[in-house]
């Protein structure tokens, strides 16, 4: 299966493996890949004694809000474009065709209403944690359940990003394994911890460029090898690999336009709109003008380095038009590039490069983001006479405990089947939209209460779980979605042989019904089912409910927050402590609401101490 086009046409099961046994590092490619690891090592150690030298939480965790948007918007491409995502969307190209390219097309969306509603709320709010805004609009438990879930989601995340990479590279190349795992979990851990930030800001922008340099040198030498650009084209349109709008409203097909264009701008939304890794990139901006224009400057970023991550399905595809391609797919890619590169010594460290160039810039950012979720939101409403020394190196310490957690996570993910692995993919998706849901409700909805966003969170967990987990049950079981291998094997045939065959399959295939269908749902709508789910069942427990713990925060406030700060009920600005024995809590109640209600009588600001303005 292994064959290339000057290969026998049947050799011998011996020979099949010979191409993976002679693919291997040269000593340049270990150099290269040895570079990109002392670099972002450097970078940290930099940060680490230069500067402030992270001696306060706000430049460990928020970067002294110093960053301009180039280096941000490079940073929040880096913390998107996951090593998973550099392996994975490839293989998709090459197996399903060129409609996942029409995702594209909720980037739009996606980026301009974060712009737009999202970081004028958090920024003009002056937090840290984004989980903040969910006490300041409903209340401390809303706040901590919120927390609780992005670290549950995002802890999953970590062991999957540093392990698949890994296990690629093992599977392809013989590269140890479990010294690949250590290297990029302790490497990454170390800079992180060390340069805070801004360490991991600037780390970012050097990974994005190995990130595209190592895509691009891949492409090049790929298009060379396979015959020049109208060879490639040649082959794909011969493969029927050219999708066109596909407009079948089936929300079970994999990929549509409406599955693509629609369901994604949610998931979309959830990643760059209410995660805490993009929002704290967003707080570190020097401006709120600054947060914006970074979010406007990743969108043709995310266009360039989604067409690179196609085009190169492309290629694989076009290379492998007559030989079958059957191996897993975290492998499809780094198969293929040893290949094309084998011959070029230096090309294929720095795509290995590219690869955990992509590993390393997701886990620090979930680092960094767990330290400070885990600080502002757990710990320091508990301790309000921590000082700031202390609670920075706090801060440091549990980016560190998270980076170990990060290593073990990556063991039990390799305790776990393909299906689970893919699962852990899904779980990433399912927990997001949640979490979307919830600020939805407290943004676009004043008369929606904390009971009600505690329910509406909790029936939009178990919404997502159960067609999550349904999913994987009707799969492992011999449902509908059991045929997984059929591509590896008949996806390179001839166009006919290949319609053909999948002309038979779907004759005999059976539509799946009930529940079954329920469980078919395609991936890309889990996260707006989800938040849908929260948003309804929020406001049906809140007009239950009453409205007795209304708490207006929503994005007219925030947005009219600086023109209110002159009629405040309560001096003290959001943001700083009343004193330093007063919690967390008592400042929201006593401060922070306060200052985004404008009072005018003794009355009102009889009122607004009663309910907790």
């Amino acid at each position: 299966p292994y064959a290339t086009e000057t290969s026998p046409p049947h050799p011998s099961p011996s020979h099949l493996m010979d191409p993976l046994e002679r693919m291997h590092f040269t000593t340049i490619d270990y150099v290269i890949f040895a570079l990109l690891l002392v670099a972002s090592m450097g970078i940290g150690l930099y940060y680490a004694l230069s500067g402030g030298r992270q001696r306060t939480t706000q430049e460990f965790l928020l970067a002294d809000r110093s960053m301009s948007c180039l280096p941000v918007s490079l940073s929040l491409i880096a913390t998107f474009q996951s090593a998973v995502a550099i392996v994975g969307v490839p293989a998709e190209i090459y197996t399903h065709g060129t409609q996942y390219w029409f995702i594209g097309c909720a980037y739009i969306l996606g980026l301009l209403i974060p712009a737009h509603v999202f970081i004028p709320v958090f920024y003009r709010l002056h937090l840290t944690s984004a989980y903040q805004y969910l006490e300041l609009r409903f209340s401390k438990p809303v706040r901590i359940c919120g927390t609780l879930t992005f670290i549950f989601q995002t802890v999953i995340y970590m062991g999957v990003c540093v392990y698949t990479p890994a296990l690629a590279l093992n599977a392809v190349t013989g590269f140890d394994l479990w010294g690949a795992v250590l290297a990029t979990g302790l490497v990454c851990t170390l800079y992180t911890t060390l340069g805070g930030l801004k360490a991991v800001i600037w780390t970012d922008v050097f990974q994005t460029i190995v990130m595209f340099a190592g895509q691009l040198a891949v492409i090049v030498v790929g298009v060379q090898q396979t015959g020049g650009l109208a060879e490639v084209w040649r082959k794909v349109w011969e493969g029927n690999r050219i999708s066109g709008i596909d407009l079948n409203p089936d929300p079970t097909e994999r990929y549509t336009f409406w599955t693509l264009g629609v369901g994604g701008i949610f998931l979309m939304l959830s990643l760059y709109g209410v995660n805490q890794a993009q929002v704290q990139r967003y707080l570190s901006s020097k401006t709120e003008r600054e947060a914006i224009m970074s979010c406007y400057m990743v969108f043709p970023s995310l266009q360039v380095a989604l067409a690179l991550s196609c085009v190169m399905g492309l290629v694989m595809f076009a290379r492998y038009l007559h030989q079958p391609l059957c191996v897993l797919y975290p492998q499809m890619v780094l198969y293929f590039v040893m290949d094309m590169l084998q011959d070029l010594p230096g090309l294929s460290g720095l795509f290995i490069a590219c690869v955990f160039s992509a590993a390393l810039s997701t886990i620090s950012s979930a680092f960094n983001s767990l330290a400070t979720v885990t600080l502002e939101d757990l710990i320091k409403p508990h301790c309000s006479a921590m000082t700031e020394a202390r609670a920075t190196l706090l801060s440091k310490g549990l980016a560190c405990s998270y980076g170990l957690m990060c290593l073990a996570m990556a063991y039990l993910t390799h305790l776990m089947s393909d299906s689970v692995l893919q699962a852990a993919f899904k779980i990433f998706g399912m927990v997001g939209g949640p979490l979307l849901g919830i600020f939805c409700l407290g943004m676009f909805f004043p008369w929606a209460n904390s009971t009600g966003a505690l329910v509406g969170l909790g029936s939009g967990l178990v919404m997502a779980f159960w067609v999550g987990i349904g999913s994987i049950v009707t799969r492992t079981s011999g449902g509908p979605a059991a045929v997984s291998h059929f591509n590896c094997t008949a996806v390179q045939l001839s166009e006919n042989i290949t319609t053909a065959i999948g002309t038979a399959l779907n004759s005999t295939a059976v539509q799946p019904m009930g529940l079954q269908r329920f469980y078919s749902l395609s991936f890309m709508w889990y996260s707006a089912l989800s938040s849908f789910t929260v948003v309804i069942t929020g406001l049906i427990v809140s007009f239950l409910t009453g409205r007795g713990e209304l708490l207006i925060i929503t994005i007219e406030d925030a947005i009219r927050a600086d023109n209110l700060k002159q009629n405040l009920c309560c001096a003290t600005p959001l943001g700083h402590r009343v004193s330093q024995q007063s919690t967390w809590a008592h400042h929201t109640q006593s401060s922070g609401l306060c200052s985004l209600v404008e009072t005018t009588s003794k009355s009102n600001k009889t009122f607004c101490n009663k309910n907790k303005y």
